[in-house]
């Protein structure tokens, strides 16, 4: 590592013969009377004469596995100008002091090192780097750099629609912008502060000054935005954007759970069911994205696989951080500070040792999901802005009058993206509607209770002895080995890429045994707390929904119908449970039934033990299940 680049002994050998700039390539210097070059005409021919003449590539920033990191990453602060809930604890961070953060000088003589020895991107980043003053004089200098050919810039776009334009004189050639909705309510909810149109603008901006694509880069959270794949992708029909659909990563304060991460394979088969003609695109060298386009369409899309599928083998990113640490790896903890070797006084040579030494360290790929989240790393706020999501309360529409988070009603659905197509054309969107129409069942005199998620059914009072509906079947396909663990005992998910979609019907049912006087309260309607069976009727449905975020390797179902059913037994002093779910896809949704009718039972519970807690749950269980490569399910 400690051996001089090739390159340099290029320069070496071209400078006997001609006067030459640093890179090697030739300076003709013109004679008296004659007329110069302009300063472009030079430039232009010196790139031209790099291309040629690509020295070898530098040892220092080759690592034990021939990886050539020609990428390189620099944060310009820790600062932003949002408080989104995925980038940082709720509690904040604390900030590094402004004297041990790089000085404008110090991140230019950073990026002259790497840039000659074959660095040939720049991406600014922060925090947000558009609020840091000298943003543009900083590309500036960048752009003069021989041998950077692209500079770009990862912003949140508040402040992008007003400093693009001098950016984009001072050289800014790449633009990505964070936005994980397109619905105005629940940006404000998942960054605490307004600006949704700002950044509306922002993209504007960038397309009517010709950058394409403009990269949109999207965190998909189950349980926040899932539910806008659709809408995102729609985007790219007219408008000429890369929308990118990033897997959820560990960082830490933002409460990492697998549950919550959407893998690359579902969020592709949710698009593939909408645009069948979807097609992959040759994947570029050292690229992170899998991209893809629907024939047709100005645009185009991509997934950022870190978490599921991931891209270690081509890495050649290299990243500084805001106090002039080297990360070498994104998910990795260990760095290396240049800012302290810089402000010592190493030479070249030895900061050149140093980087080579901290390469060379790069290990072959980064630990596996759940080992990341345990590891001890930055907050992301600290190392770059990359939208992420800490605990929040899913966005989907809450029926109880309780809602503390104020989520209701911030799923959009219908036709959002047309409206958006048409209405980006001038600059804004509008703002999301609120959501009126309520899920509540009918409640009949008798205190039966029911519930149906789909709006064109009639509400109906089941009785919990009642026979499920289907066909009765043979006894259910036994497997020799668990599903969920893998050849070395590990729990594992089911891969179900490979299953065709069918109809899936699962019934469950639950009794709650109450005793005398639990039971008639409930059945005059005399709780203290209130309605009993309603509130335990609605905590079934929003069960039968988030199953996927409460059981680990349950797969995420979009259930096209969900029924609880609830009813008194006098004879018993019990409330009956019964809950039917359907969806259609290539798993089954017994699981759904199941959690429903459990998470209603214990809302009964939670409902009456301020009376009794002599309470028994019991008698959980599936009645049937159709659809599906095991056959049906009747319990006799």
């Amino acid at each position: 590592m400690a051996v001089r680049p090739v390159s340099r002994m290029l320069q070496r050998v071209l400078r006997s013969s001609v006067r030459s700039c640093s890179t090697g390539a030739p300076v003709t210097q013109h004679r008296p009377g004659e007329p110069s070059q302009t300063a472009a005409e030079e430039l232009s021919r010196r790139r031209q004469f790099l291309r040629e003449h690509a020295a070898p590539f530098s040892a220092f920033l080759t690592d034990s596995f021939g990886r050539q990191h020609s990428y390189l990453r620099i944060s310009l602060t820790e600062k932003c100008n949002l408080r989104c809930q995925y980038c940082m604890p709720e509690e904040g961070v604390p900030l590094t002091p402004k004297a041990d953060l790089l000085t404008t000088e110090e991140i230019l003589t950073l990026a002259r090192l790497f840039v000659k020895e074959g660095i040939d991107k720049i991406r600014l980043t922060g925090g947000e780097p558009l609020i840091r003053p000298d943003v543009v004089d900083i590309v500036a200098q960048l752009h003069q750099l021989e041998g950077l050919r692209t500079i770009g810039i990862t912003t949140n776009g508040i402040n992008l629609a007003r400093l693009l334009p001098q950016l984009q004189k001072a050289g800014l050639s790449a633009i990505n912008i964070s936005l994980d909705t397109l619905v105005p309510a629940k940006f404000e909810f998942i960054v605490r502060r307004k600006g949704f149109h700002k950044v509306m603008a922002g993209i504007h901006k960038a397309i009517e000054l010709g950058y394409s694509p403009v990269k949109v880069n999207c965190v998909v959270m189950r349980g926040l935005n899932e539910d806008e794949l659709l809408d995102f992708v729609a985007l790219t029909e007219g408008l000429p954007l890369d929308v990118r659909f990033i897997e959820y990563m560990p960082f830490n304060g933002n409460r990492w759970n697998f549950k919550k991460m959407v893998s690359y394979k579902e969020m592709l088969n949710t698009l593939q069911q909408q645009w069948p003609e979807l097609e992959k695109l040759p994947e570029e060298e050292s690229s992170t994205a899998k991209a893809f386009k629907i024939p047709g369409f100005r645009g185009q899309l991509s997934f950022i696989t870190s978490m599921s599928e991931h891209f270690c083998g081509t890495c050649n990113r290299l990243r500084i951080t805001a106090d002039g640490n080297l990360k070498v790896c994104l998910f990795g903890n260990s760095e290396v500070s240049l800012r302290d070797h810089l402000r010592a006084g190493a030479s070249e040579e030895e900061l050149l040792r140093i980087i080579g030494a901290a390469v060379g360290r790069k290990k072959r790929q980064h630990a596996g999901m759940f080992s990341i989240a345990q590891m001890k790393n930055r907050p992301m706020i600290l190392i770059e802005l990359l939208l992420m999501l800490q605990d929040s309360p899913p966005a989907t529409p809450s029926i109880s009058s309780q809602d503390p988070f104020r989520v209701q009603g911030l799923r959009h659905r219908g036709s959002f993206s047309n409206q958006m197509m048409i209405l980006w054309k001038g600059g804004w969107v509008p703002q999301a509607p609120l959501l009126a129409q309520r899920l509540l069942g009918s409640v009949c005199p008798q205190r039966h209770c029911s519930s149906h998620l789909n709006s064109d059914a009639n509400p109906k009072c089941l009785s919990a002895v009642s026979r499920a509906p289907g066909t009765p079947s043979g006894p259910l396909p036994t497997s020799d080995q668990l599903t969920h663990v893998d050849t070395a005992g590990r729990a594992a998910m089911v891969d179900v890429g490979g299953k065709p979609d069918t109809e899936r019907v699962a019934v469950a049912s639950a009794v709650v045994l109450l005793g005398p006087m639990a039971f008639k309260l409930i059945q005059e309607n005399q709780l203290k707390k209130g309605d009993a069976l309603a509130v335990a009727q609605l905590a079934g449905v929003q069960a039968a929904k988030l199953t996927s975020q409460l059981i680990p390797l349950c797969h995420h179902v979009a259930l096209s119908h969900v029924q609880v059913g609830l009813e008194l037994d006098g004879t018993r002093h019990a409330v009956g449970i019964r809950v039917s779910c359907r969806a259609r896809g290539p798993t089954g949704v017994e699981m759904e039934a199941l959690t429903a009718a459990a998470v209603a039972a214990l809302t009964v519970y939670d409902m009456c033990k301020a009376v009794s807690r002599d309470i028994v749950l019991g008698e959980i269980k599936l009645l049937s299940k159709t659809g599906g490569q095991r056959g049906d399910f009747q319990r006799t």
